[in-house]
């Protein structure tokens, strides 16, 4: 239903054609806003982890920039409300966000890629958000409703470890979900927590598109060895328990970690590099959601 309004729109199974008997007329027109806004996005993926520190943020970067460099036009929604760290790693920490009577405007990082981060709104990198639930719920519907993303053909959410407020959030605002990508770190600790994370996803009927093992093995430097520094496969064997694609695994590269603070995604400045063509071998599955679309 690109660019019209919801009541214009020809399909007549949408769920924002007519109002419900229990909303007002003004939850009638939000919900219509926000249905118009992500009608326009062919594909909606998810990037969740049951663990922190598991390099989540990282992968959805380059994720998306892998997607926007393959000249698909993606937005990507930093939903990590308490720890924002989109802009740093796309080294946005500087821009500021427009808006109008009627829109927010994400940020630009490249031709293909817009950004929308809470990281963006603050005075101070250092300032902390102490919000509960319903004040994060109205914050990414705005993420979702207010910010003109106009046609997208993947919106990518970055979202804060566990299973709490902001995946439900965006699984009930979104409805329809392509799916999520699953991020872990080889060692059980992490694999225990991201079962409980493929178990949300079937409470909810999110499908997991498959996980990912990242910081799998370091790759020395200086002679390009790799050595296993945590526990070797855990996440592949997991997946296999769980019925669960496997993706592959991304190595610890200290390019990464140098790109990161640099603002640079290391599938755009270390484009030979083993870890980014094991990325780019990663990302074949979400483009072929396409071939379904």
């Amino acid at each position: 239903m690109s660019g019209s309004s919801c009541s214009k729109c020809e399909n007549e199974s949408c769920s924002a054609k007519n109002k419900m008997n229990n909303e007002t007329a003004a939850e009638f027109v939000d919900r219509q806003k926000l249905k118009q806004s992500m009608c326009k996005v062919k594909h909606k993926v998810l990037v969740l982890s049951g663990k922190g520190g598991v390099g989540k943020s990282t992968v959805a970067v380059n994720l998306a920039m892998s997607l926007a460099l393959k000249g698909k036009k993606v937005g990507l929604v930093d939903v990590d409300i308490h720890g924002p760290s989109i802009p740093k790693l796309l080294n946005l920490e500087n821009v500021k966000i427009f808006s109008d009577d009627q829109h927010m405007y994400p940020a630009v990082h490249s031709e293909n890629l817009k950004v929308i981060s809470v990281g963006l709104f603050l005075e101070s990198q250092d300032d902390a958000l102490i919000w509960r639930g319903p004040r994060k719920f109205g914050l990414i519907k705005q993420f979702l409703k207010d910010v003109e993303w106009g046609e997208l053909d993947y919106l990518i959410f970055d979202l804060p470890p566990g299973t709490g407020d902001e995946p439900l959030a965006i699984c009930e605002l979104i409805g329809d979900p392509d799916g999520a990508v699953v991020v872990t770190t080889p060692q059980g600790v992490a694999i225990t927590d991201v079962r409980k994370s493929i178990n949300f996803c079937r409470k909810l009927n999110l499908p997991v598109l498959g996980v990912i093992e990242n910081m799998s093995g370091f790759i020395c430097p200086k002679c390009g060895e790799l050595t296993n520094i945590f526990s070797k496969g855990g996440a592949k064997e997991m997946a296999e328990d769980m019925n669960v694609t496997f993706l592959g695994n991304v190595p610890i590269d200290a390019e990464i970690a140098r790109n990161g603070d640099l603002g640079t995604p290391f599938v755009c400045s270390e484009s030979s590099s083993a870890t980014a063509a094991a990325f780019n071998k990663i990302v074949e599955p979400i483009l072929n959601l396409n071939k379904r679309s």
